[in-house]
């Protein structure tokens, strides 16, 4: 399954991670993960938020590399869009394919 990271600096990532659950939570499910992270899950594409002192990570796993392409655009725009004021930018990761992705 092919997935993709990015790295978006910030000091407020618990507050953008949980800003993208709340938003996306409306429409599909969303687990709170035990180190204030979240998963997100679009059909068969787990998304995982993991905020970090000075940025948040952005793990992406689907099951196609357009599926991959499309749920990145749609995560990365909301979050850049939330974050305007700040000048947030998301830079994804070249996509790795990985035979047995590791569960969270």
């Amino acid at each position: 399954m092919p997935s993709s990271l990015a790295r978006v600096a910030t000091d407020a990532a618990p507050r953008y991670a949980k800003q993208l659950a709340s938003h996306f939570g409306r429409k599909i499910p969303v687990e709170e993960m035990p180190d204030g992270g979240h998963r997100l899950t679009f059909q068969n594409t787990d998304v995982v938020l993991e905020p970090r002192p000075e940025h948040l990570l952005i793990r992406v796993t689907a099951p196609d590399a357009s599926t991959l392409a499309t749920v990145r655009d749609v995560v990365g725009s909301h979050l850049e869009r939330f974050g305007r004021r700040n000048e947030l930018i998301v830079l994804w990761d070249e996509p790795t394919a990985q035979e047995n992705p590791a569960q969270d």
